[in-house]
């Protein structure tokens, strides 16, 4: 059964250019949410002919749509750590091409806050993974929770997404919520010698949708 889901509305909206460091550039519509349940601030970037996917979603391809958590780490410094910066770029693109909304959360660290991430790193360093570290602080492996995901696309008028995202715990909560998850889209791998250990918890811990060919079973 769905979840009652509180009613978010749309706070305000602005176009933004955006660019990328690799000289990538495209176009957003920005939009800020009143009424959602965290209070954070949340936005929605609106890519491509969104508005045209909006229309269609009963009877065409829905919109596709990736809740990205915010990793400042990844997103705005470039680490190497994660694959969060290249998911980032990589959804924005994608997005633009096909039409549809990157949802851009405030749930750092899979919702345990920055400086928790920054301990996590330090205990990864000593051996253990993602998902370990987080337990070892006593927090949740992953503490995020979709319910604004939910609230931001109900108050865009979205009821039925194509999900860009290789996790199904997204689908699960976004369905849960009432939100028809049409099609999961899975990203790219963005592999490095950095964050194959990450990459690999991700599929061993969360069954994450990535053919990792490092990953044993």
């Amino acid at each position: 059964m769905d979840e009652a889901l509180p009613v978010a509305t749309v706070r305000n909206e602005v176009t933004v250019p955006l660019r990328f460091p690799d000289g990538y550039a495209t176009t957003a519509r920005v939009f800020s949410f009143r009424g959602l349940v965290d209070g954070r601030e949340h936005l929605a970037f609106g890519l491509g002919d969104w508005a045209a996917a909006v229309d269609r979603q009963a009877i065409g391809a829905p919109p596709l749509v990736r809740p990205h958590s915010e990793c400042l780490t990844g997103d705005v410094f470039g680490s190497q750590r994660c694959d969060c910066g290249p998911q980032l770029r990589e959804a924005v693109e994608r997005i633009t091409e096909a039409g549809g909304f990157l949802l851009y959360l405030r749930q750092e660290g899979r919702g345990i806050g920055l400086y928790a991430k920054i301990d996590a790193y330090a205990l990864q360093d000593a051996g253990l993974d993602t998902y370990e570290a987080n337990l070892a602080l006593g927090r949740g492996a992953d503490e995020r929770d979709y319910t604004v995901a939910a609230q931001m696309l109900a108050a865009l008028g979205v009821s039925r997404v194509a999900l860009f995202s290789n996790n199904p715990d997204k689908a699960a909560q976004l369905d849960r919520l009432g939100v028809t998850v049409a099609d999961q889209v899975t990203t790219a791998v963005h592999l490095s010698p950095a964050n194959a250990g990450y990459l690999a918890a991700k599929v061993s811990r969360a069954d994450h949708a990535l053919d990792l060919p490092l990953v044993r079973d």
